[in-house]
């Protein structure tokens, strides 16, 4: 997955597979690669899936898949990506830490699927690089790593690392590289093989529209949630939303009531109590940095706005969650692929 290629052919690609790593991103990176190969007759890619130990990894949807290789059987490699999911830097050890380090010392173009860049940050090797992750990762990533660029894009292909935000971004990543090596002819002969009506490139969102999401169409209203989405962790007071939104706030108020049912205030307080549940489920910070992550002026403060939303207080929620990863490794309903 690497910008450039130059070598002999079949390409190799390595797939670094984590416990619980995403069967969607995964599929969506490799099965574009396969359909080049059969359509052309050639072996144009080549893969390999590794494990730290060689053995069989389970993904976050329960299913299992072989291991080719464990990392101490492979030296080099023109690109690997790193495959991960829920809870990335669990599969973070220092015999990993050590062998990304070895292959990027040899060449390795390395890059994350889903929540791969998580692993590449902590390991110390996206300094100077500009990472995408998943949607709903980024804000956590963005609080543990500040000093890393990141951005909402589909995916990213530099000379030295590459991501994709999971999912079928991975799929879009990978017609892209297609058509740099080969051809775009190629790249929508694959593209039409998987029923993908369009390529996508990587300015395209993730995230359909604020107002397809919303099922609204008042311009005024989706600018005023906008801003509230943009400014989280130093929320605007109303007053500032309604006129950079260029209603009135008595207006505010009646188009929030009108076409989502709440209040602005309820509404942006909302946003703000989700963005700090995703913190306190995916980071290890401490509920008085979450609070201020998210608006909130101290830790009372927040800690009842919570409970009175969820029912539980910050802790009790993140102890809930870290007890529920534990039972099982099977996604819930709320899980992504």
């Amino acid at each position: 997955m690497r910008l450039e290629y130059h070598g002999l052919l079949p390409e190799a690609v390595g797939f670094l597979l984590l416990p619980r790593f995403s069967m969607m991103a995964f599929f969506s990176a490799v099965e574009p690669l396969r359909i080049a190969n059969r359509i052309t007759g050639r072996a144009l890619f080549d893969w390999t899936l590794i494990s730290e130990d060689g053995e069989p990894v389970t993904a976050s949807n329960g299913m299992t898949l072989l291991a080719d290789r464990a990392i101490g059987e492979v030296h080099q490699l023109p690109s690997l990506a790193v495959c991960s999911g829920f809870g990335p830097e669990d599969g973070l050890s220092r015999p990993l830490m050590a062998w990304l380090h070895r292959l990027d010392q040899a060449g390795c173009v390395l890059g994350g699927l889903d929540t791969g860049g998580f692993l590449l940050a902590e390991a110390g090797l996206l300094e100077g690089e500009r990472v995408t992750l998943h949607w709903e990762s980024l804000p956590a990533f963005q609080e543990r790593f500040p000093g890393i660029e990141t951005s909402d894009e589909l995916f990213e292909l530099g000379r030295r690392r590459f991501s994709c935000a999971g999912g079928t971004a991975a799929m879009d990543m990978a017609l892209e590289v297609i058509a740099l090596r080969h051809g775009s002819r190629l790249a929508v002969d694959v593209s039409e093989q998987l029923i993908h009506e369009r390529i996508r490139t990587r300015s395209d969102q993730q995230r359909m529209s604020l107002a397809r999401r919303l099922g609204i169409h008042h311009h005024r209203l989706v600018e005023a949630v906008s801003l509230m989405e943009r400014h989280q962790p130093l929320p605007l007071s109303l007053a500032d939303v309604a006129s950079r939104s260029g209603v009135s706030l008595r207006q505010l108020q009646r188009l929030f009531e009108q076409h989502l049912g709440t209040s602005p205030r309820a509404w942006y307080l909302n946003l703000r109590l989700a963005r700090a549940r995703h913190l306190l489920a995916e980071t290890d910070r401490d509920v008085l940095s979450v609070a201020l992550a998210c608006g909130f002026t101290s830790g009372s403060s927040f800690s009842r706005a919570f409970k009175a939303r969820y029912g539980l207080s910050p802790r009790e929620s993140r102890r809930r969650q870290g007890e529920a990863e534990a039972l099982s490794n099977k996604p819930t309903s709320g899980e992504r692929g």
